[in-house]
């Protein structure tokens, strides 16, 4: 018997079109799977990344992160590397790894992102905001910068800001050249 969205009998179907969805750094991640509906064991997120956008640099500590892209081209940076991963490409990154990714195209990026263990779901719950069906993310501000720096140490995250938000200390500091 198979379980719509619920891990009851510890088989969960999440529907096209299913899963909640989530505004974060300017992009739409839709949850198909979370702590709760697979016993902690990893969460899967399909995203939606527009022309630019991405997170900011970022470490996690506490899960490994998988990538595989479903259309579009994401330039992910990992470590001292920085490559294109296309449509079709997988991308696995160990835990403590520092990452970041972006769209360089014109149209919206499509990938399906893993985290095991799960953890990174209650992250996105706290610092997103609930997506509005059919509008894209509005684009990533200081308000939102700031819950996301204060959030992250909870979940194991640490996050370097970008340089060009007015978040206090993601800049230079006055007299210092820019």
């Amino acid at each position: 018997m198979i379980d719509h969205g619920r891990a009851l009998t510890g088989v969960s179907l999440v529907r096209a079109g299913e899963g909640l969805s989530m505004w974060v750094v300017g992009d739409t991640y839709t949850f198909k799977a979370t702590g709760e509906s697979t016993g902690g064991v990893l969460a899967l997120m399909e995203a939606s990344i527009p022309p630019g956008s991405g997170p900011p640099p970022h470490v996690h500590a506490n899960e490994d992160e998988a990538f595989y892209v479903l259309a579009g081209v994401l330039e992910l940076s990992a470590g001292e590397e920085t490559f294109a991963a296309r449509a079709g490409d997988f991308v696995f990154l160990p835990r403590g790894t520092p990452h970041c990714f972006t769209n360089p195209g014109v149209d919206a990026a499509r990938a399906l992102i893993l985290a095991a263990p799960a953890g990174i779901d209650r992250f996105f719950h706290e610092v997103g905001a609930p997506a509005r069906p059919g509008e894209q993310a509005p684009p990533l501000g200081p308000g939102e910068i700031d819950r996301i720096i204060g959030g992250a140490p909870r979940y194991g995250i640490r996050i370097q800001p970008p340089a060009d938000t007015s978040t206090p200390g993601a800049g230079p500091s006055e007299g210092e050249s820019k």
